[in-house]
């Protein structure tokens, strides 16, 4: 059956859970500090052009991966993105699916809702970005067998692990 994992020949690595015990006083001190940390995020409608380490893009999508998710199935893939060419073409398909979201799709309230922001469906920033990481849903992902396996609650977990992604970028 879907989803069934009993007899399949797959490894799944198993990293034993130990946990570290903090007094009162250092839990208050560790959260403070990681919610100071992350009140500094803000969504901005600009993008540095400044190069950054790969290695840092590496450890955000891996801290990312430590999300959690149904069944431990892990249903997203993260792609970066740096060839030139290929950051246009993404920009030309975003360019032309955005300005369908505001003539169209979306409707007058969620164009005025988006006056105040000056925002448009002009992307420039996606040529220019260096690099540019792509989060995307695998609905379903396929067993060492072949057979489909399923992963639960994927856009949740895929949802869960953008924002652990959004928080290992500060």
């Amino acid at each position: 059956a879907d989803g069934d994992w009993q007899g399949l020949d797959e490894n799944i690595a198993h990293v034993p859970f130990s946990t570290e015990r903090y007094s009162p006083e250092e839990m208050v001190k560790r959260s403070q500090e990681f919610y100071e940390l992350l009140n500094k995020r803000r969504s901005v409608r600009f993008i540095s052009d400044e190069p950054v380490p790969r290695e840092v893009i590496d450890n955000v999508i891996k801290t990312a991966g430590t999300s959690p998710s149904g069944a431990h199935t892990e249903p997203w893939t993260f792609v970066v993105v740096q060839d030139p060419e290929v950051k246009c073409k993404i920009r030309e398909i975003i360019e032309e699916e955005e300005e369908i979201n505001y003539n169209k799709r979306m409707g007058d309230r969620w164009v005025n809702d988006l006056k105040r922001l000056r925002t448009n469906w002009i992307k420039e920033y996606l040529d220019t970005a260096p690099y540019l990481i792509l989060l995307f849903k695998q609905v379903y992902g396929t067993h060492e067998n072949g057979k489909k396996k399923t992963h639960y609650y994927n856009e949740i977990s895929v949802a869960i692990a953008c924002g652990i992604f959004l928080a290992a970028l500060q």
